[in-house]
């Protein structure tokens, strides 16, 4: 027996509807990120390293000469990045960095340099 019209239209409703749900899942499921690389080449290892980007900040107690930190960031909303840190004779660094948007990915490389100085390599995604 072949189902009336009210049960086929039934039917295609809810197989719309589970379409629909799956494309919005697989539309919104990407996370964005950011692999983000500070390598100590200061000449002398250096406390309170933080590296403030839009809307969050992440960092360490200490990293010594030539180490390297590795961290995952997520950016919501755009605007500049800041590296700050305190020397071994208690002197505090700020550097400013780029500017980074939301949904850009790729990854970041931050090495601090003598003197105070920074240099930034970022691979990004252009920002939308």
């Amino acid at each position: 027996m072949k189902p009336g019209p009210m049960v086929q239209s039934g039917l295609r409703g809810v197989t719309s509807a589970i379409a629909a749900i799956s494309l919005l899942a697989v539309a919104g499921c990407h996370s964005y990120h950011v692999d983000a690389t500070v390598e100590n080449h200061t000449g002398a290892a250096i406390q309170l390293l933080e590296v403030d980007y839009p809307s969050a900040s992440f960092g360490a107690d200490k990293l010594g000469a030539d180490a390297v930190f590795h961290y995952r960031i997520q950016l919501r909303g755009s605007g500049p990045l800041k590296v700050l840190y305190t020397t071994l004779d208690e002197r505090q660094v700020q550097i400013a960095g780029p500017t980074l948007a939301e949904r850009q990915e790729g990854t970041l490389q931050i090495e601090l340099l003598p003197g105070g100085k920074a240099a930034f390599n970022p691979q990004l995604t252009p920002a939308p």
